[in-house]
Order: C-alpha cells, then sequence, then structure tokens
C-alpha cells in the first residue's frame, strides 16, 4: 500500500524558500551574466550611433553639394579665406567648454548649409557629451557640434599648400571618392569650424598629428566624402584609437603619429594630392 506524506509534510514542502547559499549563488550568476552582457551592449550601442552619425554624415554632404550646385560649383569655407570667390565659412565661432558661442544654435541656423539641412541634431554626435558651462554637480549645456571641415578647403596652411592641393569649386577636386570633406572631431581637440592634416607621405617613416580625431565609436570615426558617400573609420593605433574623452580641452595637438602613423598616412591619402 502506498504511503503518503502527512499534512504537515505538504506545508513543509510548499513553504521551504532558499536558502542563503541559495540566493548568493543565483544573485553571482547574475553577476557573471551581466558582465558579460554588458560590454556586447555598450559596443551594440556604440555601433549603432555610428551607423546614425554615418547617415548624419551623408545628410550634411547632400547639403554641402546642393550649396554648390546653387552657387556656380563654389564649395564653402572650412575657414576665412581671401580667394576671390567671397566662400563663406560652413559655420562661425570656436568651441570649448565655457564661452556660451559653444551651445549658440543660432551659429548653425545663420550658417550656409542650414537650408539644406534644417535640423540640428546632424551636427552632433549622440555619443559627444560635451557640454559648454560645465561645472561641479551641473549639466551644462550641450555643445552644439561634434563636426569639423578639412583645411582643404581654406588656404590649407598644415598641409602645406604650396606642395598639395587645396580646393573651392567641386569640380577641381581631383579625386572627390578619396577627399573627406566632414570628419568627426575629438571633444578636447575641436575648436574652430576646420581641421588640420599634416599630409605623410606613403614611405615616411615619421609624421605629425595635428587635430585629433573623435574615436567615439569602438575605436572609430566618421568621414564623409566628396562623392557624397559617408563612412566610419576605424583607427589602427592607440595613438588615436584609445586617445582619453576628458571633456576639458586637455587633449595634446600636433603630436608624434607614432603608433598611429598607418592612421595619419590614410587621412592623407584620403585628404589631398601633389600639385
Amino acid at each position: 500500500m502506498n504511503s503518503h506524506p502527512s499534512p504537515s509534510e505538504h506545508s513543509w514542502t510548499r513553504n521551504r524558500g532558499f536558502t542563503l547559499i541559495e540566493l548568493l549563488v543565483v544573485i553571482a550568476i547574475i553577476a557573471i551574466l551581466a558582465g558579460m552582457l554588458l560590454p556586447a551592449l555598450g559596443k551594440a550601442k556604440a555601433k549603432a550611433q555610428g551607423i546614425l552619425c554615418m547617415n548624419n554624415n551623408k545628410q550634411l554632404m547632400l547639403g554641402w553639394k546642393l550649396y554648390s550646385h546653387d552657387y556656380n560649383d563654389v564649395v564653402v569655407a572650412s575657414l576665412d579665406v581671401a580667394d576671390g570667390f567671397k566662400r563663406p565659412v560652413w559655420i562661425q565661432g570656436n568651441l570649448d567648454f565655457t564661452s556660451s558661442s559653444s551651445s549658440n544654435k543660432t551659429l548653425i541656423s545663420n550658417g550656409p548649409l542650414f537650408k539644406y539641412v534644417n535640423t540640428y541634431s546632424i551636427f552632433k554626435c549622440p555619443s559627444d557629451r560635451a557640454a559648454q558651462g560645465t561645472l561641479p554637480g551641473k549639466k551644462g549645456t550641450p555643445r552644439i557640434r561634434s563636426i569639423s571641415m578639412s583645411q582643404v578647403f581654406d588656404f590649407g596652411g598644415w598641409l602645406p599648400a604650396d606642395k598639395y592641393r587645396t580646393y573651392a569649386k567641386e569640380s577641381g577636386i581631383v579625386n572627390s571618392s578619396k577627399t573627406w570633406v566632414f570628419i568627426e572631431e575629438h571633444p578636447d581637440s575641436i575648436n574652430d569650424a576646420a581641421f588640420a592634416v599634416q599630409m605623410i607621405e606613403p614611405g615616411a617613416a615619421k609624421g605629425n598629428i595635428i587635430d585629433m580625431p573623435a574615436n567615439f565609436h569602438n575605436g572609430a570615426c566618421g568621414f564623409s566624402f566628396s562623392d557624397g558617400h559617408a563612412e566610419i573609420h576605424r583607427w589602427v593605433g592607440s595613438l588615436i584609437k584609445n586617445a582619453p574623452v576628458k571633456y576639458d580641452g586637455s587633449i595634446a595637438l600636433n603630436v608624434d603619429a607614432k603608433d598611429s602613423l598607418v592612421d595619419g598616412k590614410w587621412m592623407s591619402e584620403n585628404t589631398t594630392v601633389k600639385k
């Protein structure tokens, strides 16, 4: 004859909870899983933001090209330049962490490209948390842009311009698919509207990085090119790929490329050509 547990045994089985050791084991498993998943989630988020930035760069590039078509092939300038074409600078104002101009959106809306893009967010990477007026315990006002424009479209002082081509008209660009126009600049490097590159020849053993590119997207950076395409370029050397973001403007500029020499050569190859 089968025996059955007594009512008191049923009650004990139903009400029995987790022991402290069991709870600790569960918590440990959750912590391990979280430790495994969070980095992957962070990379996925950075990749999604990179795709958004690439789309923003494409839209900004479209505005750049539409301006050129409307103004007899003349392109906007990256800095004030006297070249006879009366070109406006693509955006006025310098960025830092204290001046109100850093967060003044009218600098965007008054710019020559805004009527073609008409969206403020296109100018700022979602990964960029740089803000004007940041104080201890205060968030500050987000800065207006993360984007700079190649010095090839001004007087090209750092190239130097006596050896390399600069451009005032879109039709003058020698290799449009390998001439970048806009770049995401490192938030501690960005200041005026232009990004400087000192050209590094393919066979060079040394070279300098003048302005520092961004590395927001898992060690990568957004570029848009004069043929209209945009891409996210992944850096190789640690100087650029791992450049710390402190949001205080303290990063060193015009520095030896060191292990980022290959990156400097890639930028040079995609900046301009010799005269």
